[in-house]
């Protein structure tokens, strides 16, 4: 068997090095329409769920039978590759320890929910003023566990292709619909036609209990900033709210959290209501 044709190297100067540093600016990930993947189990990702522009990788990726099942697959699907030294690949990362590999992905189109589109479903997730990207990237990855059809961003929220809420999105990136930069006319019509018959907004105190709400009814979840909480105009928007009582003497519990628990208990009664 013929080894595999050896990937051409870039230097430091090359335009798609040059690109890989513009798409860490927001600017320049809207400019150009495409965001970064970095690490082995997001550019395995993205190689199934999308089609990368483009791979660049360093020769320590080559050392691993993952990294060398990940090459091949780039091959496969006809994604160009680019060896990189390492040092400079590092550069190019924002993670501590890179793994030696980074995929330019494009960003997908913003869904629009269509009619009855939450029957079944669990609630769309709204991303109210979600500052942190820790935080918005978790609220991703639970959204897309507990079964949330999309997530809208609303005014404030953090870009969701950050590269560090890519990573701490997991992958959710490239399965669950997304839309972003969103107004709260817009993000009003996609939730009531999407078939949402309540529209809750979470808040630390004073809304109904978290599981004494039906959410088996097609719903939206807004869920707030982790300084402010929710913005007058997602009270405005809402048809209720939604607390989650505490014992302890803390204030509220952070954004990713609380709005995992939600997303969670709506999944635990959809699966209630299902037979077997």
């Amino acid at each position: 068997m013929s080894a595999p044709e050896e990937a051409p190297a870039l230097g430091s100067s090359n335009p798609r090095i040059k690109l890989v540093r513009a798409l860490h600016d927001r600017r320049g990930r809207r400019e150009h329409g495409l965001f970064l993947a970095e690490g082995l189990r997001l550019v395995e990702e993205a190689l199934i769920y999308a089609t990368p522009c483009f791979v660049l990788y360093a020769a320590v990726l080559e050392a691993t039978a993952r990294g060398q099942a990940l090459l091949q697959q780039a091959r496969k699907r006809g994604v160009p590759l680019f060896r990189v030294a390492e040092d400079v690949l590092q550069r190019l990362c924002e993670t501590v320890t890179p793994q030696g590999v980074l995929a330019v992905v494009p960003i997908p189109s913003p869904v629009t929910l269509e009619e009855h589109a939450l029957a079944g479903r669990g609630p769309v997730l709204v991303l109210d003023r979600i500052a942190d990207p820790g935080n918005a990237g978790t609220l991703l990855r639970s959204a897309e566990a507990a079964g949330a059809p999309a997530v809208l961003a609303g005014p404030g929220t953090v870009d969701l292709f950050s590269p560090k809420v890519v990573r701490a999105g997991m992958g959710a990136h490239f399965r669950l619909p997304l839309a972003q930069d969103l107004d709260w006319m817009a993000i009003r019509d996609q939730v009531l036609r999407a078939g949402a018959r309540q529209i809750w907004v979470a808040t630390p105190h004073g809304g109904t209990r978290f599981d004494r709400v039906d959410w088996t009814q097609p719903s939206a979840l807004i869920v707030g900033g982790e300084a402010a909480g929710p913005s007058p105009e997602a009270l405005a928007l809402a048809t209720g709210r939604v607390s989650i009582p505490m014992e302890g003497p803390v204030e509220s519990l952070n954004a990713a959290m609380a709005g995992t628990v939600l997303l969670f208990e709506a999944l635990r009664q959809r699966l209630q209501e299902r037979p077997g």
